[in-house]
């Protein structure tokens, strides 16, 4: 069977700058987010893109997953990117060209010869209009990637049925749910903009620092282990390509109340403007304990921990017309607010129930700063179910059984990027995200918290 060589040519044009379409495309990681035939791209070669730098791609296609390697060997700034690829009997040769039109609109064109090493005979006659169907696909969804939105995403019809039938929901907090989405671009960069973000140095956390780097936002980690912290900082540079002065790092135990004043204090005494903050850090606990304070501690870092720093940072986060993103959990949908035990001393401890209730708690507060602080925009969003390092420690069981379909953590990640970066984001408030369309907060009877519920848990909070 002879080998074939397929030539493809696909040409758009997109109103956003050819700096920016450069910046973006150059990493060429990001053709996760805009071809539907790459699964996942990983850039091998730490720092910023450069000739010879490597990427690892999964593709995906008629339904298996395969492996591709990639080497830049070309680039002119604002101007071209070259690469080749290798794979299991196939090699590729893409060429992005580059052309300014004017201030915000550039000319892409996409130039692609792929050769495979063995053609089956009937195989010949359909693969050149299959070929071409995949570029189409590839450079449509470039063009989306780097078109900004303007509109906010509204609920659609069959994600509220879903979410009442809670199945068909469920299935969606797989990786399945992600990989549906039609646009997964995240290309609105926020140069000058400070993004301050807990529980950073792994799983949700780290991916969503990462991909804020790679848009160019300047960074505070906020956790409790500076070598850790240290740990985080450096990977997220190898991942971005930015400097380590980008990102600043603030130890504090946010499982501690004067320890949470205190990093608040520090941050608001250095910086005098805060553009994001992102309330990520949480914990589940298997087994009950309490903090120094003598709190419930899963009540204390999935609560009252994120009540804490935005209350204390709220005069910053008003003037600089702030957002604020509660990293919430699926797992809320089960619970309703507790308010006659909030500390879960009464009944057996159960650490997913207990996580779950807290998590409530601060969509909860999340829906009072939203309606009480006009300044700032605040919303809550849930990851799905993905396979970060806290899964598979607290829940081992389910982690081993979802094995192959839970989300990686720049998938759980995704709406935490795309609501602090996306210009159509800054619109939202008061709502509850996951993959970049609002939900209910309530599917299951008694899980609806009240006005008169979400008063009763704030006067508690106020009395901290």
């Amino acid at each position: 069977m002879p080998a074939k060589t397929y030539t493809l040519h696909e040409r758009i044009s997109v109103q956003r700058s050819v700096a920016d379409c450069y910046a973006y495309l150059a990493d060429f990681s990001t053709i996760e987010q805009w071809d539907p035939g790459v699964y996942r791209a990983e850039k091998l070669s730490a720092g910023n893109p450069r000739l010879g730098s490597e990427f690892a791609l999964q593709l995906s296609f008629l339904g298996r997953r395969t492996p591709m390697a990639y080497r830049i060997s070309a680039l002119q700034p604002d101007a071209l990117i070259e690469l080749q690829g290798e794979g299991d009997g196939y090699s590729a040769h893409d060429r992005i060209q580059l052309t300014c039109l004017g201030a915000e609109q550039t000319r892409i064109d996409y130039h692609a010869q792929i050769s495979i090493a063995s053609v089956p005979p009937g195989a010949g006659l359909l693969l050149p209009a299959l070929m071409r169907r995949i570029a189409k696909k590839a450079v449509d969804g470039m063009a989306a990637a780097l078109r900004p939105g303007t509109e906010l995403p509204e609920s659609r019809l069959g994600s509220r049925i879903a979410d009442r039938l809670i199945l068909p929901a469920a299935l969606n907090f797989t990786e399945r749910g992600y990989l549906q989405m039609q646009n997964k671009g995240l290309s609105e960069f926020m140069d000058g903009q400070r993004v301050v973000i807990t529980g950073p140095t792994g799983g949700l956390g780290l991916a969503a620092a990462q991909m804020l780097s790679r848009l160019r936002a300047e960074l505070v980690l906020v956790g409790r282990d500076t070598h850790k912290l240290e740990q985080a900082r450096q990977a997220i540079c190898d991942f971005s390509g930015a400097g380590t002065s980008s990102i600043d790092i603030v130890e504090a135990d946010l499982l501690s109340m004067s320890q949470v004043r205190k990093v608040a204090d520090t941050i608001g005494q250095r910086y005098s403007r805060i553009d994001v903050l992102i309330n990520n850090a949480g914990a589940l606990f298997n087994r009950r304990g309490e903090t120094g304070d003598g709190h419930e501690q899963s009540l204390a870092i999935n609560l009252i921990a994120p009540w804490l720093l935005t209350e204390a940072l709220m005069p910053t986060l008003r003037a600089s017309k702030a957002r604020v993103i509660g990293v919430a959990s699926g797992g809320m949908y089960t619970q309703g607010l507790h308010l006659d035990d909030l500390q879960f001393s009464k009944e057996k401890y159960d650490g997913p129930k207990a996580y779950a209730r807290a998590k409530r708690g601060l969509v909860a507060v999340t829906e009072h700063w939203a309606a009480s602080v006009p300044e700032v925009r605040f919303n809550s969003m849930h990851p799905g179910w993905a396979a970060t390092p806290g899964v598979e420690k607290s829940l081992p069981a389910f982690n081993k059984k979802m094995e192959g379909r839970l989300r990686d953590s720049r998938m759980g990640a995704d709406s935490i990027v795309w609501l602090a970066s996306a210009a159509a984001a800054a619109q939202a408030n008061g709502q509850f995200w996951f993959d970049r369309q609002p939900h209910t907060t309530a599917v299951v009877p008694g899980t609806a918290h009240s006005d008169e519920q979400r008063q009763q848990l704030l006067e508690w909070l106020h009395g901290l």
